[in-house]
């Protein structure tokens, strides 16, 4: 068949979901690369809109932020949503090169392939949204815009792709977003740290195990609190404060200079917490005058003076 020919059959597809698709595409790639950057510490400056300060460091850093981590490698979810952008991006491109026939059955699976990614990929986002409002309750707004992206590709592919029939499309969907909604459900549950505390506190009245890792600026920044004998008064019991050493991440508390107060908690140090009138948890203690509250890490570093890398 000569090119002429091909490129007149082609032009019977519709052109402008996939330039939708494409452009969408690649504003996620730029999204997710720029939190996995962040994460990885390659990526400096990443700042949040919204009303919440510390919102989308709070999201990032909690457990469900991460597939997998150990003392080598760490893998933020965001590289998931990298790839699978990535991957929408490549589909589409091939599909806009007008190389391949609308009849042909390579085309058909390349519209199936961005169709059920984007459905799996959409669904998995909405997840995501419902344990960022109902557990880890704070804003991001990198997440939200996440979503809205993989919810727009996935209308447009079914818009895109002109199935013949629409049972087909309906089953394999909904048999997508059954599977990814249960797997996402059985991985939510495992990295859920309110599981950890029911096992972790009862034996010896510990704090939760924190889940979130540190970056090299967070590090830092313990240690010249640790330094300057900045102390943070916590109890085991308490959630806020297992929040504000989740902001830190597990590697920078073991540099931190943490005071046990409650009176049944392991090590505690019941009597100066006392001395000190510690009231309220968590409480930090800057050039002797007590603070309370769980603190966003640069208003910290404000309050302390420290003049390192702030972009925790």
């Amino acid at each position: 068949m000569s090119l002429k020919t091909l490129n007149r059959r082609n032009k019977k597809d519709l052109k402008w979901p996939k330039i939708i698709i494409a452009i969408l595409s690649t504003i996620g790639i730029v999204d997710t690369g720029s939190i996995t950057l962040k994460n990885w510490g390659l990526f400096t400056s990443l700042s949040c809109p919204g009303i919440q300060n510390n919102g989308c460091a709070t999201v990032l850093n909690s457990p469900w932020g991460t597939l997998f981590e150990n003392n080598q490698v760490n893998i933020p979810l965001s590289l998931a949503g990298f790839i699978t952008y990535l991957s929408i991006l490549v589909i589409t491109i091939i599909l806009s090169l007008n190389l391949i026939s609308p009849k042909e059955k390579l085309n058909k699976f390349l519209w199936w392939s961005l169709f059920l990614i984007s459905c799996a990929s959409s669904t998995f986002s909405f997840l995501l949204i419902n344990i960022m409002f109902l557990k880890i309750q704070a804003y991001c707004f990198f997440c939200i815009l996440s979503a809205i992206l993989s919810f727009s590709i996935f209308i447009i592919s079914m818009i895109g792709a002109k199935f013949e029939s629409r049972e087909p499309m309906i089953f394999r969907g909904f048999i997508v977003a059954i599977s990814v909604l249960l797997g996402g459900l059985i991985w939510s549950t495992n990295v859920d740290p309110s599981n950890a505390i029911d096992f972790a506190s009862p034996p010896e009245n510990v704090s939760p195990i924190i889940t979130t890792t540190s970056s090299p600026q967070k590090v830092k920044f313990a240690k010249f609190l640790s330094e300057n004998n900045i102390v943070m008064y916590s109890a085991y019991w308490c959630p806020h404060c297992h929040d504000q050493k989740q902001l830190f991440g597990k590697e920078a508390v073991k540099e931190l200079k943490v005071v046990e107060c409650a009176k049944d908690g392991k090590d505690n140090m019941y009597e100066l917490c006392q001395t000190k009138g510690i009231t309220g948890f968590p409480s930090w203690e800057i050039n002797e005058e007590i603070i309370s509250g769980t603190r966003d890490l640069n208003e910290l570093a404000t309050k302390t003076n420290y003049q390192g890398d702030l972009n925790f």
